[in-house]
């Protein structure tokens, strides 16, 4: 994730140390940087070959950055430059988000509607060659001067996938992205779909604007709000989505290596949705400031989250500009949940777990089946105990009832044709982990009393 807010904190952290521990670190660093500067030279002099001292020395960095985390790393000015226009949601390239998972580059998730997306590319891809050059112990760095090139040139990754020895070559042509990062769909009875695909400079602003142009002249009733296959981005947008809705309480709070640097980021008490209802769809891929946006929605008991495990990914990167523009991306904190815990490899556990399953196979399964009773179809007479008023113990009964109902609902939606469906059943129909979740929204009330 990219920040633009801890620049200086760990330049500056050595100021309470005593004095000797810092002569004495500072020696040992100094026989360091002369011996560094003793194989330099001694390269320079005497390799049987002529070398390129500026190779060689972006060369060490990039190995003493290695001993880091994969998400520290050295840009040098041209992906520098890359990087500040990805922020903006604007630059050419293919569309991926990235990462390195024990030791192979792996596609967090393409991005919806880029050159990648539309080629095939899955989360969960294993990148083991770009253009037929292995990427074994490739930085994302490097990983990324590879995949940029000019719009319209044609670029292959192989990638391997779960189940599957066999490397498959996918050829993606390069093309300018835009990054819209807020997708809505109006559901119905002022419920509202919203995907937020990533978290970039003018995220919380699509979102306000999405939300103010569908509540006029109508209630909001509740927001299904999908993070899935989201890579995260600028920490401070998560905190200005997770502001719409939380009227007060912690958001998220980052402690650096100090301990005594732990920042708070609170709500500002100025939330124009505090009380509408929202279910929060995540999955494995959901990583970074998707994760802030799900751990302050859940333990400020302002959303119901359901899905899988989220990614996992609880540091804060610092963006610093070099002196020569470069840029230097440091981890410079572990961010907390509002209820203090860091999900750092560990990720947002769902309030109610929803397997992926694929649409088109389910729907395909359950519209073969022939037998169906009475309770199974839509819209059934209901039995007398069906009409009657339901207890606290019966609550979980009715809800399996509605489920069923649900089921039914959807096992028609999935035997018509996209012609005729609207936007909302056409989104159903492909995505039964969605509409699973929207069920969820629906019974609200019903799911406060359990949560």
């Amino acid at each position: 994730m990219k920040s633009k807010k801890y620049l200086i904190i760990p330049l500056i952290v050595a100021a309470g140390f005593l004095a000797q521990p810092i002569r004495s670190w500072g020696e040992e660093r100094y026989t360091e940087l002369q011996n560094f500067s003793k194989i330099l030279n001694l390269i320079q002099q005497y390799y049987v070959d002529p070398v390129d001292t500026k190779k060689l020395i972006t060369g060490a960095i990039k190995g003493m950055l290695r001993e880091l985390d994969p998400h520290t790393n050295y840009m040098p000015v041209d992906i520098f430059k890359d990087f500040e226009s990805e922020t903006a949601g604007e630059f050419g390239g293919i569309g991926i988000e990235i990462s390195v998972q024990n030791n192979i580059l792996t596609i967090i998730s393409p991005i919806e509607d880029t050159p990648a997306w539309k080629a095939g590319i899955k989360p969960g891809d294993r990148v083991v060659a770009i253009d037929g050059q292995s990427t074994k112990g490739f930085t994302l760095v490097e990983a990324s001067a590879l995949l940029k090139g000019k719009n319209g040139d044609p670029i292959v990754l192989s990638v391997i996938r779960d189940n599957s020895d066999k490397p498959l070559d996918i050829r993606i042509v390069r093309g300018q992205v835009k990054l819209k990062s807020v997708k809505a769909v109006q559901l119905d009875n002022g419920y509202l779909y919203v995907r937020i695909t990533s978290f970039i400079e003018s995220t919380s602003k699509e979102l306000e604007k999405v939300l103010a142009d569908y509540s006029k002249g109508k209630k909001m009733e509740g927001i299904l709000m999908d993070l899935r296959k989201n890579p995260g981005g600028l920490l401070d947008q998560a905190i200005k989505v997770s502001d719409l809705f939380i009227k007060e309480g912690v958001i998220v709070s980052t402690i650096g290596r100090d301990p005594k640097s732990k920042e708070i980021s609170s709500a500002t008490k100025t939330a124009p949705y505090p009380e509408v209802p929202i279910v929060v769809l995540i999955n494995e891929y959901s990583a970074s400031a998707s994760e802030i946006v799900s751990g302050a929605l859940q333990d400020n008991k302002r959303a119901v989250i359901v899905g899988e495990r989220s990614f996992g990914k609880g540091s804060v990167q610092s963006v610093i500009k070099l002196g020569d523009g470069s840029g230097l991306k440091l981890t410079v904190a572990r961010y907390y949940t509002p209820s203090g815990v860091s999900i750092q490899s560990e990720g947002i556990k769902p309030d109610i777990e929803i397997e992926e399953v694929d649409s088109a196979l389910f729907a395909k399964a359950i519209t073969d089946k022939k037998s169906q009773r009475e309770k199974d179809i839509a819209g059934h007479l209901k039995s007398e105990n069906e009409k009657k008023k339901a207890t606290k113990a019966e609550e979980k009964a009715s809800m399996a009832r509605e489920a069923r109902e649900s089921m039914a609902w959807w096992k028609d939606l999935a035997s018509k044709k996209d012609n005729d469906l609207s936007e909302s059943e056409k989104l159903f129909k492909s995505d039964y982990q969605a509409y699973q979740a929207y069920s969820y929204l629906k019974a609200w009330k019903t799911l406060k009393k359990f949560n």
